[in-house]
Formats: structure tokens, sequence, C-alpha cells
């Protein structure tokens, strides 16, 4: 993480929970996000040299005044004229952070050999929520290479019970045994 995303979106985070408006920001800019990953020539647009800071800031306006809260407009305007737009991904992080810190919310990536179904996600949220005390945003990413089983990833965390690692831990003490 770069200072620049550190200071602005802890900065734009300070801004909303002063404002109790935390949710309704992190909405925004989470789909902003999304849609910035999937068109990443905006971003280009937003910082091209050969507009003037004036013509940036008003492709913002056009494109998103009255669509979002006025603090995710001014905050695009203030990351564009700064020449930092590209960061904007960056500061998302630090604001998601930062709110589910004050939340109380824990982000956990499962990683298994098919996707889980709704029961098995829900019992695997009620048991890590009783686990940590903490509320569960659960994602679940798909990798046949675990053959089976469940990884879990969350703050810089990592419990692997998977196939995949158990064969590659059996392989280990195979390849150190003496016979």
């Amino acid at each position: 993480m770069t200072q620049i995303g550190n200071v602005y979106g802890e900065a734009l985070y300070t801004l909303a929970r002063d404002e109790r408006l935390e949710q309704t920001i992190l909405e925004q800019i989470k789909v902003l996000d999304q849609s910035f990953s999937q068109e990443p020539d905006f971003l280009k647009l937003l910082s091209a040299p050969n507009l003037t800071k004036e013509e940036r800031c008003g492709i913002i306006d056009q494109c998103f005044r009255g669509k979002v809260h006025t603090y995710v407009c001014s905050f695009l305007k203030l990351l564009t004229e700064k020449g930092y737009i590209r960061r904007f991904p960056e500061c998302v992080q630090v604001y998601r952070r930062l709110y589910n810190e004050d939340h109380g919310i824990l982000c956990v990536t499962a990683v298994t050999a098919v996707a889980l179904t709704k029961v098995q996600e829900t019992k695997l949220c009620a048991k890590l929520a009783g686990l940590t005390g903490k509320i569960i945003d659960l994602t679940n990413r798909v990798d046949p290479s675990c053959i089976g089983g469940v990884r879990l990833d969350y703050d810089g965390k990592r419990l692997d019970d998977t196939v995949s690692h158990r064969l590659d831990a059996v392989r280990a003490m195979l390849k150190n045994t003496v016979l």
C-alpha cells in the first residue's frame, strides 16, 4: 500500500465517519472501484496529460454528479487534480480496512475445489463468527487444484486444510524418510 493510498483513503474515511456516512460512501466507492477495474481506460482518461485539470474534473461531473454522494465526487476530483486518480483502488482498500475495523468485520476468503453452497457458506460464517467474535464477510474462490477441503485466508493468515496441502505434507515426509 502506498502512502498516497493510506493518506487519502484515511482522510475520506474520517470525513465519512464524522458525517455518519461510512456505509453509503463505502458502497459507492466499491461500485466505482469495480467499474474502474472493468474499464481501466476511464482512469487513463482522467490522468491524460493532454487534458486540462478542468476538463478532467468536468468529465467527473458529467459522469457522477447527482449519481454519487458529493463527497465521493469531490474525492475523485481531488485525486484527479493531484494526479493520483490511478491510486483510487488503494484508497478504497484503506477505506474498507478502516470501515471493517470500526464495525468488527473480518474479510475471509475460502478457497475450495468447487463452489460452496449457500448452506455451507452460512455454516462456515457462523463457525468463524463464533471463533472470532466478528461479523464475517466471506468470499469463496474456486481453485480446482485444491482437490478437496478448504483453505481460509484472512488477516494475513492462512489455514490450509486442503487435500493438496495434505498430500504435499505427506510427500515432504516421504522425501525426508530414510529407508
